[in-house]
């Protein structure tokens, strides 16, 4: 098929305009977030060291592999997730039977063997093994090793949650989230998943992302506020970390993510937080299905798939509703006021507005 020539000259000045934003914005963001991270784990292992000094149950898994850490999530420049994983040891079912959106329950599969456990005292008399009280003596703990920790001038634990946070030198916020590892196995609430009729991603790679399996995490559920089941404070949070980062391999796919984020930084950091990097993320996946040839995610096709993500984030701002990735039926808007989401929805607007018809937009975004 013949380009017209202005077309051609459009594309590739795009291209070089984004490749341009990619090394000054986009580099000196991951380099600035690179260093806070190193700064962030060194405090948070000494916090780590203290708490299973006093419980060896909770042992760190926060690792460094040159510069990256295992089980840490950059959630925005100023704000982490560090996920511990804990030993299972003793047999719990896993049950998610759509009842709790986003969340499961770990049942003890035979009433007897509750001692066989090595979290025998967090298990409820119907057998469950609570995630709220688990992060209570977390909690507990942590805030002890926190006076204790060579640290201790320059970190606090913030203490109107039942998340173990920390704010460190008063500039960063780091959430600290106990959590078991569920590898090679795959939850009924996201057996839909892949689609049948959607050629991405290849059949081999659904085998290595459902090989990855999933987390649990003991953290407050968002679907869950407001609701006061009994199974509530059990519930342990359904995470996909792995597998979507697993998937976003190949292409100018993580590259583009890295582009959402700087763009999202930079211009939607918003109050009330109606658009976080997660929610980027999730429309990238689904652009992902949207465009499943590999061809569509060559360099010169960013500036097109960034475009089509920030269409499908306003019509979510719109609709308000952003439906998981693997699991549709939960909602990553829900807890976030109409009045945000309207205001986002009117900023998200502009920055697509002077994407679509300038194409020397990135020099001053």
């Amino acid at each position: 098929m013949l380009v017209p020539p202005d077309m051609l000259a459009a594309q590739s000045r795009m291209v070089y305009q984004l490749n341009k934003y990619y090394t000054e914005k986009v580099q000196a963001r991951k380099l600035q977030i690179s260093k806070t991270i190193q700064e962030v784990c060194r405090v948070v292992q000494d916090v780590l060291k203290e708490v299973e000094v006093q419980e060896p149950r909770f042992i760190s898994s926060l690792t460094d592999y040159n510069g990256r850490f295992d089980g840490l999530e950059v959630i925005s420049p100023v704000e982490f997730e560090v996920v511990i994983y804990l030993n299972q040891m003793g047999v719990l079912n896993f049950v998610d039977d759509g009842t709790l959106p986003g969340c499961a329950v770990l049942k003890l599969s035979d009433g007897r063997k509750r001692s066989m456990s090595l979290w025998v005292e967090f298990i409820t008399a119907s057998g469950y093994l609570s995630a709220r009280k688990m992060r209570s003596r977390f909690q507990t703990l942590v805030a002890q090793a926190c006076d204790k920790c060579s640290y201790r001038d320059s970190v606090k634990m913030i203490a109107d949650t039942t998340e173990v946070k920390l704010r460190i030198r008063e500039r960063y916020i780091v959430q600290i989230t106990p959590a078991f590892k569920c590898a090679g196995l795959w939850p009924r609430s996201a057996a839909h998943w892949p689609l049948p009729q959607i050629p991405w991603p290849h059949p081999n790679h659904v085998v290595e992302v459902k090989t990855e399996g999933f987390d649990l995490l003991s953290k407050e559920c968002i679907a869950l506020q407001g609701k006061q089941s009994a199974m509530e404070g059990d519930a342990w949070v359904l995470s996909f970390l792995e597998a979507e980062n697993r998937l976003l391999h190949g292409g100018c796919r993580r590259r583009c993510l890295s582009i959402l984020k700087t763009l999202r930084d930079r211009h939607l950091d918003l109050p009330g937080n109606p658009v976080a990097g997660y929610h980027m993320k999730t429309l990238l996946l689904y652009e992902c299905e949207k465009h499943p040839r590999e061809s569509e995610w060559d360099e010169a096709c960013i500036a097109d798939r960034i475009n089509g993500i920030f269409l499908q984030l306003i019509s979510c701002l719109q609709c308000k509703r952003c439906p998981h990735y693997f699991l549709p039926n939960l909602d990553l808007f829900k807890g976030k006021s109409p009045s945000a989401l309207e205001n986002a929805s009117k900023q998200v607007w502009r920055l697509t507005r002077e994407m679509l018809t300038n194409s020397r937009c990135f020099e001053k975004l």
